[in-house]
């Protein structure tokens, strides 16, 4: 484990055992080191009062956009009501909610300075939101980060039961409409396998990820996944969802 210096991460083949996947203590939160970091395959995750601390874990959960399991009662859940899908309508309401979810049950890793990392990284163009609303109200969301064909979902809440299920399934599909390869989601647990959610060795991780950037790089050059034109979706409410999942049973 070494500093993040300004010029770049060491090799991700470097991070601890124990614990799983520290790499490196050190460095900042802009733009440029954030998008050559998911690039690189590694996230930031610290608390408050806490050095910045960078994870590349051997064991990382992952999905493909096109294996996720949708149950029979999430289905219902679909049919019975009648939500409204967005995408990027609010990233700046969802990453809020998700920090105070995470604030109110273990307390949480969104500190300020990471709320407002990606609040910049969605100005820039490279973090996203998937919103569910049901009259008006925000219910549940998630927001991650593109990086080439990856897309690392950082954190999603809920306010009414599946609402997250929801967000989830809702950004599988959009991606799949994008073709992208992986929905990373960095840590397994089992809510997220019972989504479909596997776990890849950090090798066979790897080999999903984009050429990578330096930070001198990051900051010159806007990655082609910042141009996807993401709120273009036909999925624009639960019907709709639940229909495309029909059609790829």
């Amino acid at each position: 484990m070494v500093a993040a210096e300004k010029n770049g991460f060491p090799p991700i083949e470097k991070a601890l055992d124990d614990p799983d996947g520290l790499l490196a203590v050190g460095g900042d939160l802009s733009v440029a080191r954030l998008v050559e970091a998911y690039s690189l395959g590694i996230f930031p995750w610290f608390g408050n009062d806490e050095p910045i601390m960078w994870w590349s874990p051997n064991s990382r959960a992952v999905i493909a956009p096109d294996h996720v399991h949708v149950s029979r009662s999430l289905k219902k859940t679909l049919r019975q009501n009648d939500y409204i899908l967005t995408i990027d309508q609010d990233f700046n309401a969802v990453i809020d909610h998700c920090a105070f979810t995470h604030r109110q049950t273990d307390g949480t890793w969104i500190t300020e300075d990471m709320l407002e990392a990606y609040k910049q990284l969605h100005l820039s163009g490279y973090a996203h939101s998937f919103e569910v609303w049901e009259k008006g109200q925000l219910i549940g969301g998630l927001y991650g980060i593109a990086s080439g064909k990856v897309f690392s979902g950082e954190s999603m809440f809920h306010h009414k039961n599946d609402a997250s299920k929801i967000a989830f399934v809702f950004t599988c599909l959009h991606l799949q409409s994008l073709n992208f390869s992986l929905l990373d989601c960095q840590i397994q647990n089992p809510h997220l396998a019972s989504l479909g959610v596997m776990t890849l060795t950090r090798d066979d991780f790897k080999r999903h990820l984009p050429t990578c950037k330096s930070v001198t790089e990051a900051s010159d050059q806007t990655d082609v996944s910042a141009h996807y034109k993401w709120r273009s979706s036909r999925l624009r409410t639960s019907q709709d969802l639940l229909e495309r999942i029909d059609e790829l049973a």
